[in-house]
């Protein structure tokens, strides 16, 4: 259909049917659904007519190609005009087959194998009737303690807007209408939703705009840059206003100044959230609000569908805006071809053969492996194969490794630790027993694990958070291990045999009692569903681990949040006219992570020579060119990620430390050597400065060049214009 024909459909609606069209009802309230009529609780309580149901325009949470397909056909029945619900649902790091967490999925520092993940997640989720999913996620992060950090990628504004680009282009495709094998992407959560005061979400954001434009805005810009379909709304304040009824934000900014034509979703009951947060006094001033900013849909919540015929009627609001709304949603729905095939990509038979299956799980093992973080290894690692190991602790046997957001992975069709294990080296060396349970610890469980490494040459630790301590509304005020784990390692380090660690977490957590008593240390994140086969080929040395931190591993709690681009204050410490004690210092513990931004070891070791520049000076037409040889020193091959931050020493406003601007992945053989290039322009030095304004400053650099953001070589250059 032309835009056109869409606003000739729109001329026949009713005011009713176009309001009805910016509402997003759960499956339970139509039929066709298996779940149709099973309303309980706060969904009871909406009550949502027969009629609403009928000129609704999305439905989320459904899915099942036979249920989508029932649902659409008795809606194309019911609806007057005929118009097509889309279905949307929350397709995070997978559908059916489930990949690592999204932190995890940016420890690999792989764009391409980022993208084949969302690509999967959505053959899968489009052949179930799916349309749309509310991913990615592009949040920057800073504070392990809130649940949500497990579904972004990282502390990094330019890797987190590469990685919102790599998964734009696994979800969409570039022909939507026609490659049903791909759906519609929903970038969240607009806006700075990670930066949530204290670790707790749903909490207050509050920031100077040019912070938000300059380190968490990015990420949102490059997706939409990348095609991105839709907007989802944050939960939180932006400046002291819900996002949801920012006007500033989502008109004058997304809108006006972006120029996002797409269509902007609230996040689930953010419209109605508009009263406790006190900036409406009910449902109608919600209503108000949110249709004044530009949301389009709102989600599981009814101040629209209630009151805003009533604000056209006393000429408050113009009709207009909800016939934008309206034009919107219709767009995405002709983008994705439904008014000519309302089913779309949904087939059963092809739920079948392509759900699950031997291809996308290969697919999901080969992401897990190189999602994985070498964090520790004091010769330990990798594991001979006649080694006899005990594999103890409570993620020994446990499927819960999918994590959050997971929502039909099956941790029952999860590839086990152990099974991993035994699948790759038999059954013989390999013994186990749980040690504890995730937070409990009883003395025969305890006796068990000691009476099983008593005989082992390794002790190999499963350890960990289950999937409900972290994710939405998965927040910690403690981010150590619990506490029974902790006196696990303690009981078994008495055996004096090498310790082995693999975490399952979906946060980088306080490793105290953990890395200062372990041999080796592997951060598994939550690796989805062939993580134990994974982790395995890690363990025994069939792969060689890859990835990197994209996030900082605090020292202690006390240090949160710590991240790698902060600010250097006016007392830093060691400054060479540094006082002892009047700097800005803890006097208790340092100033500097456990783990930096970047770090993670390999089963082989690298050396950086001497690296140099091709001139001290960059101009705006005469990019600088950074040179530096690698040599792999090991025994073995490996891929070593080289990196390179910069600093602007002085800036109109204060600069970080350090900013990734480039990295470069590097295959070695044993003994060999590559020189990595990287060029610089004078582009890639610009920021916002006071008012606002993106351009450089003339005047000196660092650059920093090597395998993590804090054991680099440091080289002096200066921009001149």
């Amino acid at each position: 259909m032309s835009e056109q024909q869409l606003i000739s459909l729109i001329s026949q609606m009713t005011i009713e049917e176009k309001i009805s069209q910016l509402l997003q009802l759960a499956g339970p309230f139509f039929e066709g659904s298996e779940s149709q009529g099973e309303i309980t609780g706060p969904m009871a309580a909406m009550g949502v007519s027969d009629d609403t149901v009928r000129n609704s325009g999305s439905v989320l949470g459904l899915t099942g190609a036979k249920e989508v397909i029932q649902v659409q056909e008795a809606h194309l029945k019911n609806n007057r005009l005929g118009i097509p619900l889309l279905f949307m649902a929350d397709i995070v790091h997978g559908y059916k087959t489930i990949f690592p967490v999204p932190l995890a999925i940016g420890c690999s520092w792989d764009m391409d194998m980022a993208e084949n993940t969302a690509a999967i997640a959505a053959k899968e989720a489009s052949v179930s009737g799916v349309h749309v999913t509310f991913a990615p996620m592009v949040d920057l992060v800073r504070d392990p303690r809130w649940g949500r950090v497990m579904e972004s990628t990282g502390e990094d504004p330019f890797l987190n807007s590469e990685f919102a680009r790599a998964f734009v282009r696994g979800f969409q495709g570039t022909d939507l209408m026609h490659d049903h094998s791909r759906v519609a992407a929903c970038v969240k959560h607009f806006a700075a939703y990670g930066a949530a005061e204290a670790g707790r979400d749903y909490n207050t954001v509050d920031m100077s705009e040019r912070q938000m434009r300059e380190y968490y805005l990015p990420a949102y810009r490059a997706a939409l840059d990348e095609g991105c379909e839709m907007v989802m709304t944050a939960f939180n304040t932006v400046d002291g206003i819900p996002a949801s009824g920012n006007r500033r934000l989502m008109r004058d900014l997304l809108r006006d100044e972006w120029g996002f034509d797409g269509v902007l979703i609230s996040d689930w009951g953010a419209v109605k959230e508009m009263i406790p947060h006190g900036i409406a006094v009910n449902e109608a001033e919600a209503a108000y609000k949110a249709i004044q900013a530009g949301v389009d849909i709102e989600m599981m919540t009814l101040c629209y569908e209630n009151h805003l015929k009533a604000w056209i009627e006393n000429g408050q609001v113009n009709e207009s805006l909800i016939d934008e709304a309206v034009l919107r949603i219709l767009t995405l729905k002709h983008k994705l071809g439904l008014f000519d095939n309302p089913y779309r990509g949904a087939s059963i038979e092809l739920e079948e053969k392509l759900i699950l299956s031997e291809a996308h799980r290969q697919a999901a093992r080969d992401a897990a492996t190189k999602s994985s973080v070498l964090l520790k290894n004091d010769n330990v690692l990798p594991l001979k194969e006649e080694q006899k190991v005990a594999l103890i602790g409570p993620f020994s046997q446990s499927g819960d490794i999918l994590g959050p957001w997971s929502w039909l992975g099956s941790k029952e069709e999860a590839v086990q630790l152990y099974t991993g294990m035994v699948d790759l080296v038999g059954s013989a060396h390999i013994k186990t027993a749980q040690g504890c349970a995730i937070e409990t610890m009883t003395e025969a469980q305890l006796t068990e694990a000691l009476v099983t490494a008593q005989h082992a040459d390794v002790i190999v630790l499963a350890l960990g958070e289950n999937s409900d301590m972290s994710g939405e509304a998965g927040c910690r005020g403690d981010i150590t291990l619990p506490k029974v784990q902790l006196e696990l390692i303690s009981a078994l380090k008495s055996l004096n045999k090498p310790m082995v660690a693999v975490l399952f977490n979906g946060r980088p957590l306080d490793l105290h009692g953990v890395y200062d008593q372990v041999d080796a240390l592997l951060e598994a994140w939550y690796p989805g569903t062939e993580g134990g086969a994974a982790i395995a080929d890690l363990l025994y040395g069939r792969q060689n681990p890859t990835a990197r931190l994209t996030m900082s591993f605090p020292y202690a709690l006390g240090q949160v949040p710590v991240y790698y681009n902060h600010f250097n204050t006016g007392r830093p410490q060691g400054a060479p006219d540094a006082q002892i004690r009047y700097v800005s210092q803890y006097l208790d513990m340092p100033n500097e992570p456990l783990l930096p931004f970047g770090f993670g070891l390999s089963y082989t070791a690298f050396e950086y020579s001497e690296a140099t520049l091709s001139s001290s000076t960059i101009t705006m037409e005469q990019p600088l060119t950074i040179k530096v040889l690698v040599t792999n020193t090991g025994d073995r091959p490996g891929e070593e990620l080289v990196q390179l931050y910069v600093r602007d020493l002085s800036g109109e406003v204060v600069r970080p430390v350090k900013e990734l601007k480039a990295f470069s992945r590097i295959l070695l053989e044993p003994g060999e050597s590559q020189e990595v290039t990287f060029t610089l322009t004078e582009e890639q030095l610009r920021y916002h400065h006071s008012n606002l304004e993106f351009n450089s400053d003339s005047g000196d650099f660092f650059a920093f060049i090597g395998g993590n953001s804090r054991d680099v070589a440091e080289l002096k250059f200066t921009l001149t214009k």
